[in-house]
């Protein structure tokens, strides 16, 4: 049986529905990911797995017990936001102090080495006596997250937390946080928009568009298999191009550039060459509607001398197209 299960979802706003029937299972010990674009709804489905919202239809399970209606102080969890939500007059280490008195039963003893034991934790024992403002975006986003998995929770969730970080301190939180949650062994759902962070941390995906499940998977079900056009589109980059009356998809990495005198299934005008460091990637025109995007290493897009306006003809390896209703 699944640790959390979230089951025929619906959640209205006035008129808006930001849920329509939503299902999704949770492992225990497993870092889920609801990723999709601002507005499908995966914000809201946290805030209701939380208890800070309530859905008009549908169930939330949490272990084999029906919490659709606990309030969120009784559902056991952590939770760390955008902003990180510390208080600027506390220290570091007040600040989970300030969590861990709300939770009876522990002394100031307890309570002082819980704190040392989750700072030391997150790299910030050493700073344990400044305020927010001293402290980086970086660091105040793990003293957020000391602060949540000191209380002991029975789950961790994560909303948009990195998206203020620059992109590397963001590489190295998200590796941090990931290992931070396998020690623990901590079931976790992330809402993120950015499709790297979920491929690189997820054990699970859940793409949401549009108020709906579009799919759920490991990060490489999909990759590998994106269920419908929009997964294909949004997660990573997808060629899209008809072919004998069928809407047909490929990713630029699994094109090859062959010669015009052996087999090939199309030629194209080569518009850009764009160095992307141990990647090149080819942008050219199928058609005068239809862009294709191939991506080569850059020692070979080096000695083939491809420059703009040079007409290559592709390969489109059978074993690696996706096929999709035509639209």
């Amino acid at each position: 049986m699944s640790f959390l299960e979230v089951k025929n979802i619906t959640k209205r706003f006035g008129k808006q529905t930001a849920l329509n029937d939503v299902s999704a299972q949770i492992e225990k010990g497993e870092l889920v990911c609801l990723l999709g674009p601002s507005g499908c709804g995966k914000t809201t489905l946290l805030r209701i797995i939380a208890g800070l919202e309530t859905a008009n239809f549908g169930q939330i399970l949490i272990g084999d017990k029906d919490a659709t209606f606990w309030p969120a102080a009784k559902r056991n969890f952590g939770i760390v936001f955008q902003s990180y939500a510390l208080f600027p007059n506390m220290t570091v280490t007040g600040n989970i102090l300030f969590g861990l008195q709300q939770k009876k039963g522990m002394s100031k003893e307890e309570m002082q080495e819980k704190s040392y034991e989750v700072l030391r934790m997150v790299d910030l024992f050493d700073h344990k006596d400044k305020y927010p403002r001293q402290l980086s975006g970086g660091q105040q986003q793990r003293t957020a997250l000391a602060r949540a998995i000191a209380l002991s929770p029975s789950f961790l969730l994560l909303d948009e937390p990195l998206s203020a970080l620059d992109a590397k301190v963001r590489a190295k939180l998200r590796s941090e946080i990931r290992e931070i949650q396998r020690s623990l062994k901590i079931t976790t759902v992330m809402v993120t928009h950015d499709q790297e962070e979920a491929l690189t941390m997820a054990d699970r995906i859940i793409v949401m568009n549009n108020a709906v499940v579009e799919q759920a998977g490991t990060p490489r079900e999909i990759y590998e298999q994106p269920a419908t056009p929009f997964v294909a589109n949004f997660i990573g980059t997808m060629n899209f191009y008809k072919q004998d009356g069928e809407t047909l998809a490929i990713r630029p990495e699994n094109i090859e550039i062959t010669d015009r005198h052996e087999l090939y299934d199309f030629s194209v005008r080569v518009k850009s060459v764009e160095f992307r460091g141990a990647l090149t990637r080819v942008h050219g025109l199928l058609s005068e509607v239809t862009e294709i995007y191939v991506d080569i290493p850059s020692e070979t897009a080096e000695k083939m001398r491809i420059r703009e306006n040079a007409t290559i003809f592709l390969k489109a390896p059978q074993n690696r197209r996706l096929k999709y209703a035509a639209s």
